[in-house]
């Protein structure tokens, strides 16, 4: 039904996948490097795309052996420039439960990435998580495994990530699609070590993200509250999270605003009518500044538009791309 009404022509092979020594693909258990509380969520969707993720090497140069890095691989490889998915802020690939495997029944080689210091990578040796660290490292990762030009997908601050990244190798960009994007934030205010890391620890904490959602998703059900924290926090779990959160907000984050007008990819601006973490003027700003962009509204759902109407946000990003 969704290839009918919204028809997509793409010629793709399957392909086969290796997948490292830390597990991954899609089998019946859940990869070795995942947290044990990945048994506790019940979302089918986020349990199957969980069993996909695996670790790929990437060498980057602050760091003495190679990352092993966490992302959903492609089970096809398309004609076309690959989607490369990013997440939001203090998040992880498991955002796109829903709509990678749409993404790929329409053809469409889909890989979603974790950002370093979010996700599932190994970082045990603590790199830097950093803007430019985390720009470097997706560079890296994806001229070691992608090395095609590719269509940027960054939800909230992701759009942040894609347009820093886009801005510094634009050789490696294809198209922007950017959702709901939180671009227009000054840098994070210094703080001492100490408090970072209460606030930090403040982040994991299950009221506060059972919160959050009540704030992104409308009409959810306690039990889906719960369950949608589950899936949230998952990454909040790895024994290097708090360190690398840390790290990045000393750092004083993103601040692309300088960067946008000098981003010269064809760009789609995707908002939400009830956004209530970014208001939709500021993705109308967004689309005026970039040099090559037009927009699309989403109806009746708010912040994480992927997660509440995959099919429609599988549809843009396919028809886009």
């Amino acid at each position: 039904a969704l290839s009918s009404a919204f028809p997509i022509h793409r010629q793709w092979r399957s392909v086969g996948t290796s997948y490292c020594r830390n597990g991954g693909g899609g089998g019946s258990d859940f990869p070795s490097f995942l947290p044990k509380e990945v048994h506790n969520i019940r979302d089918p969707s986020a349990r199957t795309l969980a069993k996909w993720i695996q670790r790929l090497p990437v060498q980057v140069d602050f760091s003495e052996k190679c990352i092993m890095s966490s992302c959903v691989v492609p089970k096809i490889r398309s004609d076309s420039n690959p989607v490369v998915l990013l997440h939001c802020f203090d998040s992880s690939c498991l955002e796109w439960r829903s709509v990678h495997p749409l993404l790929e029944g329409l053809g469409v080689e889909a890989w979603a990435i974790d950002i370093l210091g979010w996700g599932f990578s190994d970082l045990e040796t603590r790199p830097p998580c950093n803007v430019a660290a985390k720009r470097y490292h997706l560079y890296q990762l994806w001229k070691s495994h992608i090395q095609r030009p590719m269509v940027l997908v960054g939800p909230s601050l992701g759009a942040a990530v894609a347009i820093d990244f886009a801005a510094n190798y634009p050789e490696a960009v294809e198209k922007l699609i950017l959702i709901n994007g939180c671009v227009y934030a000054g840098p994070m205010k210094k703080l001492p070590k100490p408090l970072a890391y209460a606030m930090v620890s403040l982040l994991k904490a299950i009221p506060l993200r059972c919160y959050a959602k009540l704030l992104v998703f409308e009409g959810l059900s306690m039990s889906q509250i719960l369950d949608f924290t589950n899936v949230g926090r998952l990454h909040c779990l790895m024994p290097w999270w708090e360190d690398s959160m840390v790290d990045f907000m000393l750092s004083g984050g993103y601040n692309v605003t300088s960067l946008i007008k000098k981003v010269k990819k064809k760009a789609l601006v995707i908002s939400s009518e009830r956004d209530n973490i970014v208001n939709f003027k500021l993705s109308e700003r967004l689309q005026e500044e970039l040099p090559d962009a037009i927009g699309r509204r989403v109806s009746g759902c708010g912040h994480m538009p992927h997660v509440e109407k995959p099919y429609l946000i599988a549809e843009m990003i396919a028809e886009f791309s």
